[in-house]
């Protein structure tokens, strides 16, 4: 009898096996830190309502950071196939192609002009500038004609993006905001309370849930924009729809935990091999995916010197910036 094939399991047992991995991470995240916490103290945390420091340290601090921790990783991954998806560019990454520079320029703005803006508003701010960088990104590598290349869409976004970072920058100082804005844009889920993730985590969990749903029309987009006409796709409505996802998933992140860069690009390529060129699949493996690998960098960055913290973003982009010549070198194919 023939050996059985790694890549032959069962697609629901890799879910069953990341959902594993997600947990042991959370577990590991919340236990390692500045303070010391055992495995009971975090299970009191979850079933008990105790007052004892330990518990409100967990409960307080640690148990909002991880939570979301997770989801800005989920969104940023899932953000990251689809744009791959719809592009059919795989080095597409919401942080390379203007969402990401556009949310943090926008983000700038507010705190120069409008100082006192509450969360949400500055939250919804957020979402417009990410939607705003990535049109003039779209805008500008469709204006040749030949429409949209993968090469033609990186070099506009690492361009558009460069000048957004400098226009955030110039208000910043200008202004005298930078330490409010770098605050917010560090990279980090320092402060992450439950006021925040009540706002966030409905809005992720929307933005996860139509990608989901719509994952089957991304699959038949990414095969060639003719193909998806000649099935009968409405392609500017499906298209229309998921960008809105990518801007829902991207600027809540920003919101929570600033810019973030790579996770996007890394994750739909680690979790290929596993799940195939099937969004339908990509996508769900990519959200657990991605929110493990954001615990592991944030335990990381807390960690490393502790009790100083490691911006999670220099974690993140340590490891993603190899990963992205190696995809590069690869000519843009499946990491397998």
């Amino acid at each position: 009898m023939a050996k059985k094939s790694f890549y032959s399991i069962t697609y629901s047992y890799k879910i069953a096996a990341a959902l594993l991995l997600l947990a042991a991470m959370f577990a590991v995240a919340m236990v390692f830190g500045a303070a010391d916490v055992t495995l009971k103290d975090l299970w009191l945390a979850l079933t008990a309502d105790s007052a004892e420091k330990e518990i409100t340290v967990i409960r307080e601090i640690r148990l909002p950071r991880e939570i979301g921790a997770a989801f800005v990783g989920a969104a940023l991954a899932v953000s990251g196939g689809i744009m791959q998806g719809m592009t059919r560019n795989p080095l597409a990454d919401p942080g390379l192609l203007g969402l990401s520079a556009g949310a943090y320029a926008a983000l700038a703005v507010t705190l120069a002009f409008f100082k006192s803006a509450n969360y949400f508003v500055t939250m919804a701010v957020c979402f417009i500038g990410a939607g705003i960088g990535a049109l003039m990104v779209f805008g500008i590598s469709s204006m040749k004609r030949g429409g949209f290349s993968p090469l033609r869409i990186v070099l506009a976004g690492s361009a558009i993006s460069a000048f957004l970072y400098a226009i955030a920058e110039g208000v910043s100082l200008y202004f005298k905001v930078s330490k409010n804005v770098t605050m917010w844009t560090s990279g980090g889920l320092i402060g992450t309370n439950w006021t925040q993730l009540q706002i966030i985590i409905p809005l992720i969990s929307v933005g996860l849930l139509v990608s989901f749903l719509l994952s089957k029309q991304l699959t038949i987009l990414s095969l060639h924009e003719e193909i998806s006409i000649g099935l009968g796709q409405k392609t500017k409505h499906i298209k229309a729809i998921l960008f809105a996802a990518v801007i829902i998933l991207t600027g809540s992140s920003v919101a929570l935990a600033g810019n973030l860069v790579f996770i996007g690009l890394m994750i739909p390529h680690i979790v290929r091999p596993l799940a195939g060129n099937d969004y339908r699949f990509i996508l769900p493996l990519s959200a657990i995916s991605g929110a493990a690998f954001m615990l592991f960098a944030d335990t990381v960055g807390r960690t490393l010197h502790a009790p100083f913290e490691t911006p999670v973003a220099a974690i993140i982009a340590m490891l993603g910036l190899p990963f992205f010549l190696l995809i590069v070198r690869k000519g843009g194919k499946a990491f397998r």
